[in-house]
């Protein structure tokens, strides 16, 4: 029979079994048919790789199973995607997308050399750590237990090359790492015996150490993103719309991704809980299976124990009751058969209505359903399972999270009729350890990460410039005078610049930068991946330091209402250099040499920024040391005063300045230009200031009671940070009590730069010590701070000419015009004037031709003791 003779029969056959009406419903289904036919045809065929990491990703039955086999099938239904899996091993489906063999690769953590090869999506799909599992006949605590270890890892792996840089920088050379296709063999190479132990990412890890009988160990590193991968150049065809799902998902805690993830962690990650919480619910449960028992065989006892069985089950409850933990027995339908009061409250019920009932009449579906397949699979299997469950607190409508110990319970004869379990609630065990996490590695105030991570980051970006040769520079920012600034306003405004600042610098911030806060006003940049030019390395870190520097100076930051000027100094350095002077640098070594430069920078002055070089390490010595010997000085008594005359125009001498002098035993007489630059930058200027007034205030007082010194006034100099100390009235007054000096007497110096940061602070204690009967003379005029307006809203008595100004007097039109103008302005306000640095008789007869009537310098005597002031006339008289 042919062909066209079978078609005629079958259609003849349709057509008697059809009839007429029915052909036109066999062609709707035919159309039907091809419509679908047409629409698979039109589906994107999406090739994926797939290698074996349960339970994140395997084949099983052909298809893709595992955590990103599942939020993959999701997003094909969504995007109408064909997948077509790949099996392959990792080395295998990391050259197969690079190569373009494979549409998409799930399961991969992005590197730096991953990110030149592949497109990587922007939302991971996947939070991981790795952990090192070991041998039972291996002690693994720490990384320094893995020297002379065989260390199991999957090659080309982010594990390999993170321990490789781990124990590089530990120093430990004699680890052996055998490098395997797959996780599978690493674990089977390890239970074998022919490894020590073996590094996994947790979800995988966690699973297979319970199937091959290893340990954990407490060495947890690199968590890690994982993200979907795409061939370079091909990502925007797929990664896009992958993200775009996984965002929607991830924002929604009801979604599917959420309750994929929890199927998963039910099914294959046994929760991890402390031994001391085992053994508690291990003896509770071993407490109340034998407590149940006992009363299910007291109820099977003869009628006359029944007033003692009801007695028995009395104290039962009660005790069950006072237990922290929510206890429940369930019949095999799932129904509840008891629970204890804890159950009750925390479902809103009374513990009889909770009789009957099954799990989907208290809670939603998705979550009933997660607790509907553990409890069969206790039921079915028998086994004691231990797990963490998310259930609802209907009074707040918030999940919780509780760990749950559920075993069988099983009559005489073996069989099982009825489950038990007991919860307990973690929650805040589990918020309590994410807050120690995130204090751990970020700063509290400004919530950058703080020295610890910075140390890492910086470990990392060794171990990359090991690879790459790209260079790094680490950027050392200190704010300029905030400690002035925080004492002044108070630790809350500091705290709130601080949080102002961090904000500020957060705004440059490159991908894969690092901004961290040491402490203090300190922070650093670690800026990586700079290129390999170390001209053009230069020229990008200027930039950013100079980005930095406008950023913060380049606008006030208010604070309620006031507006504060900030700038910094930064030092500069430069990893590749650092490399080349030692191998091993570690990053306390990196931060010590850009603090180096910082400093550097500061004593440039406000707002510099300053690049390592090896000098400064010599130059930072010397300082240390003076500072070092500034603390024994003071502490010994080593510091003396000298007095410098002060004389009117008829020779008489008027007063004196107290001068600070250093006769050290063993350096000989140290500058006063070096040691109070010193005790400046070292905050030592309070003690040595505070030492100076009161030895100021007591020769005073001595002279108070000499009748030819009695009218000589005292001139002290006090720096910034004195007059700034919120103490600073109260250290005065209190000088001039304890020496019974007369206030009137004692004359303060201030410089410019008091003026500089909140003048109406500064006006204020002078008034309030002025009241006292002390007078203030501005030192060094016309050579700081540039606005005038001060000198009209301060009570000041007395204006110096800087020494500066009358050197040159004689031969600078100049330096004459400015003396002759504060004398004029001092003379308009009526200030008195007094010129300094006064060192030959031509000098004096042009200041006095300029109209000056105070002067002070060598003419009339060096600084020398108390006893010699009045030897200044016998000068005068000598030279004129």
């Amino acid at each position: 029979m042919d062909r066209r003779r079978i078609s005629n029969s079958r259609a003849s056959l349709c057509r008697r079994r059809v009839g007429p009406g029915g052909a036109w419903w066999l062609l709707a289904i035919g159309l039907a048919c091809l419509c679908r036919l047409a629409a698979a045809a039109d589906a994107r065929v999406v090739r994926v790789g797939v290698y074996q990491n349960p339970p994140k990703i395997f084949m099983q039955g052909g298809r893709i199973s595992g955590i990103f086999g599942d939020i993959l099938d999701q997003i094909a239904k969504r995007e109408g995607w064909r997948i077509v899996p790949v099996a392959c091993e990792w080395n295998q489906c990391l050259n197969d997308v690079q190569a373009g063999r494979i549409d998409l690769m799930p399961d991969v953590a992005s590197t730096v050399e991953r990110s030149r090869t592949m497109d990587f999506g922007t939302v991971p799909a996947l939070f991981s750590w790795s952990e090192l599992y070991r041998h039972p006949g291996q002690r693994i605590a720490t990384v320094r237990d893995l020297a002379g270890k065989r260390l199991a890892v999957l090659a080309g792996s982010v594990q390999e090359t993170y321990l490789k840089s781990l124990l590089h920088n530990f120093g430990i050379r004699d680890v052996s790492f055998v490098a395997v296709d797959s996780l599978r063999q690493a674990f089977e190479l390890t239970a074998a015996g022919k490894a020590d132990c073996v590094a996994a990412n947790n979800f995988f890890g966690d699973a297979a150490a319970l199937r091959y009988g290893l340990r954990s160990t407490p060495v947890i590193f690199d968590p890690a993103r994982l993200y979907f991968v795409a061939p370079r150049g091909a990502g925007h065809l797929l990664l896009p719309r992958i993200d775009a799902d996984l965002a929607a998902w991830q924002s929604d805690p009801g979604s599917v991704y959420y309750a994929i993830l929890t199927r998963w962690r039910v099914d294959a990650q046994p929760a991890k809980i402390p031994v001391t919480v085992w053994w508690g619910l291990g003896a509770l449960a071993v407490a109340l299976l034998s407590a149940v028992l006992a009363t299910l065989w007291l109820r099977r006892e003869v009628r006359r124990r029944t007033r003692e069985l009801k007695a028995s089950e009395g104290k039962l409850s009660v005790i069950l009751d006072e237990v922290g933990a929510y206890i429940y027995i369930k019949g095999l339908d799932l129904r509840y058969q008891y629970v204890n009061q804890k159950v009750a409250e925390r479902l809103g019920r009374s513990a009889s209505d909770m009789l009957g009932l099954r799990d989907q009449d208290l809670f939603d579906a998705r979550i009933a359903e997660q607790i509907r397949a553990t409890d069969e699979r206790v039921l079915r299997e028998g086994a004691r399972i231990t797990l963490e469950e998310q259930t609802l607190d209907p009074a707040h409508r918030s999940l919780r999270t509780v760990l749950s110990v559920k075993q069988p319970l099983r009559d005489q004869d073996g069989r099982i009729y009825a489950l038990c379990g007991i919860s307990t609630d973690i929650t805040d065990i589990k918020r309590s350890e994410q807050r120690i996490r995130h204090l751990a590695f970020y700063d509290a105030l400004t919530q950058l990460p703080n020295r610890t991570l910075l140390l890492e980051r910086i470990q990392h970006a060794f171990a990359s410039y090991a690879r790459t040769h790209s260079d790094a520079a680490l950027l050392f920012i200190d704010l300029d005078n905030f400690k002035l600034l925080n004492d002044t306003l108070g630790h809350a405004k500091g705290d709130q610049l601080l949080q102002r600042v961090a904000e500020r610098l957060g705004r440059h911030l490159r991908q894969g930068d690092t901004l961290a806060r040491l402490g203090g006003d300190e922070f650093v940049l670690l800026a990586e991946d700079l290129g390999h030019d170390p001209d053009a390395v230069t020229a990008a870190v200027k930039v950013i330091a100079e980005k930095l520097r406008l950023e913060l100076v380049g606008e006030p930051v208010a604070l309620d209402g006031v507006s504060y000027t900030i700038s910094a100094s930064i030092g500069v350095a430069l990893l590749s250099l650092v490399k080349r002077g030692a191998d091993d640098m570690p990053g306390d070594d990196l931060l010590k040499r850009a603090d180096l430069a910082m400093y550097e920078a500061k004593s440039a002055g406000r707002n510099q920024v300053k690049c390592f070089d090896p000098s400064m390490q010599s130059s930072l010595s010397r300082r240390a040391e003076l500072e070092a010997l500034l603390k024994d000085g003071l502490r010994l008594g080593q510091f003396r005063l000298a007095y410098q005359a002060i004389v009117d125009e008829a020779g008489r001498v008027v007063g004196a300045e107290a001068l600070a002098r250093w006769p050290h035993p063993d350096k000989g007489a140290i500058a006063p230009s070096a040691f109070i630059d010193a005790a400046e930058t070292s905050g030592q200027i309070i003690a040595l200031g505070e030492w100076i007034l009161r030895m100021a205030c007591a020769q005073l007082a001595a002279w108070g009671e000499s009748p030819a010194h009695r009218g000589l006034t005292l001139s002290v100099n006090v720096s910034a940070r004195q007059v700034h100390h919120p103490d600073f009235v109260a250290q005065v007054a209190g000088a001039l009590q304890q020496a019974h000096a007369d206030p009137a007497r004692l004359e303060l110096e201030l410089t410019e730069s008091v003026f500089a940061h909140d003048l109406d602070g500064v006006a204020e204690k002078m008034r309030a010590l002025q009241a006292l009967g002390v007078r203030f003379s501005l030192d060094d005029f016309g050579t700081g701070y540039s606005s005038l307006s001060y000198l009209k809203r301060l009570p000041l008595h007395q204006l110096k000419i800087d020494q500066s100004f009358v050197r040159e007097l004689l031969d600078d039109a100049n330096d004459a015009a400015i003396v002759r103008a504060v004398l004029m302005l001092g003379e308009s306000l009526g200030l008195e004037v007094v010129a300094e640095g006064v060192e030959t008789a031509a000098h004096h007869r042009m200041l006095q031709r300029l109209g000056c009537r105070r002067f002070q310098g060598y003419l009339f005597g060096r600084p020398g003791p108390a006893e010699s002031v009045l030897q200044a006339a016998a000068a005068l008289a000598a030279v004129g």
